[in-house]
């Protein structure tokens, strides 16, 4: 997860496997809303900004409960009919700012050694990700000044 400017303020854990974008999101969002409480950021009003393979029900009912709007567009295979009632927030001109966090996603595969994951510990490819986003942060800060 990103903030407006590409900098990176939380990650998830390291998944073996190949698995899609919404692989155990309801429970990663739970870990992500605890973790920003307990550094004490406030995430009420803000937008989650996110491309269609986040449209799940149970991930746009975490975020609406937790005062986040969730900007995603409607994945189209997620529906067979139309629905009826209120349409989804969903706007394209603050979609189009994800590239911000893309760019950053992109920087990642900088790092040789988060490209392939080469260690046999975890832990250990978790920490190469917290040292690859510290300098990538590092890199956003010193570009303002």
């Amino acid at each position: 997860m990103t903030d407006a400017n590409g900098n990176i303020i939380a990650t998830t854990g390291i998944v073996a496997g190949q698995h899609n974008d919404s692989y155990e999101l309801k429970q990663k969002l739970k870990n992500l809303f605890s973790d920003m409480r307990r550094c004490e950021l406030d995430y009420h009003g803000a937008i989650f900004n996110a491309d269609s393979a986040f449209d799940t029900r149970e991930a746009r009912k975490l975020l609406w409960n937790r005062g986040v709007k969730p900007n995603i567009p409607e994945n189209k295979r997620n529906r067979k009919t139309v629905k009826r009632g209120r349409k989804r927030h969903f706007n394209r001109d603050v979609y189009k700012r994800r590239f911000v966090s893309e760019r950053s996603f992109a920087w990642i595969d900088v790092f040789k050694t988060l490209l392939i994951r080469f260690e046999r510990k975890a832990v250990y490819c978790l920490g190469f990700h917290h040292l690859g986003f510290a300098l990538i942060n590092l890199r956003n800060t010193l570009a303002k000044v």
